[in-house]
């Protein structure tokens, strides 16, 4: 049985990042696979032929190697704080349909997934928790949230194409927190500059009906503009399309490569890493 989803439903905003990550798997094999994208789609009702249509052109094909550049880069955050922390809690803020956390699974941690109550409802049926993992349903900006998380072994969260949607100032005060309430806990998350976020805004924020984009999340150099956020906050970042990977695979092409260096230099497309210590 097919799962239906309706148009111009907030689930219909989860089904194109997963045909996006079907279309990276598809286009992208060597960089990347996410069988758990190509699995769901293969479950949903939904009518797919304005997205295959759209996943011809040109941009829409460096947008889905954009996803899997963000995912995998993400992807190598999390897995490298577990080298060290084997038994942390993996959290994905703001999760949707995306299995990154099960992906990274060492067999010991602890996986959340966290989201607005409608998204975690339809996740429940088509992903539904496994052992060791959570699906809990919630508002980011609230920190009640916070108490559900079992950091006894460490945390590390990560957030893909979340933080695009928050007020400047509701990122300070959910980083101040997560400071406070995980201590030696890391956060990674992608992020770009203003220009970059003028551009976001005219596709995926559009529907939120945003008016002042101004007051939304950018950044262009991580390290010096949100330092002074809290003394407690270890700030870096990398190049999110050529940061971690040189993309010299056969399957993107030079112009494709020239358009990575431009997001990550022009528009200072990034992964942040963020780890909380103690107050200096």
């Amino acid at each position: 049985m097919k799962y239906k989803i309706e148009k111009n439903t907030v689930q219909e905003t989860l089904i194109l990042p997963l045909y996006s990550r079907k279309l990276c798997t598809e286009l992208y094999p060597n960089l990347y696979q996410d069988e758990t994208a190509v699995r769901l789609l293969d479950q949903i009702d939904y009518d797919f032929s304005q997205a295959e249509e759209n996943s011809r052109s040109l941009m829409q094909r460096f947008g889905a190697l954009e996803v899997a550049m963000r995912q995998n880069d993400l992807a190598f955050e999390v897995q490298a704080y577990l080298k060290t922390h084997p038994c942390a809690a993996v959290v994905n803020l703001g999760c949707g349909l995306d299995n990154t956390g099960r992906a990274c699974d060492n067999g010991s941690c602890k996986i959340y997934n966290l989201d607005f109550p409608d998204v975690i409802a339809l996740r429940q049926q088509l992903l539904p928790a496994g052992e060791r993992e959570q699906n809990v349903p919630c508002d980011l900006k609230d920190p009640a949230w916070f108490d559900r998380i079992d950091a006894t072994g460490g945390a590390v969260f990560f957030a893909s194409g979340v933080f695009y949607y928050f007020l400047t100032e509701q990122v300070r005060e959910l980083v101040q927190g997560m400071a406070d309430a995980f201590p030696g806990g890391v956060l990674v998350f992608d992020a770009a500059n203003r220009t970059a976020v003028k551009m976001i805004a005219k596709t995926w924020l559009r529907t939120a009906k945003i008016k002042d984009v101004g007051a939304y999340f950018a950044v262009s150099d991580a390290k010096s503009e949100l330092s002074p956020w809290d003394s407690r906050l270890q700030v870096s970042s990398r190049g999110y399309m050529m940061g971690y990977n040189d993309l010299k695979d056969p399957s993107v092409s030079g112009f494709f490569r020239f358009l990575a260096k431009i997001g990550d230099n022009g528009m200072k497309m990034q992964i942040v890493k963020i780890g909380f210590g103690d107050r200096q």
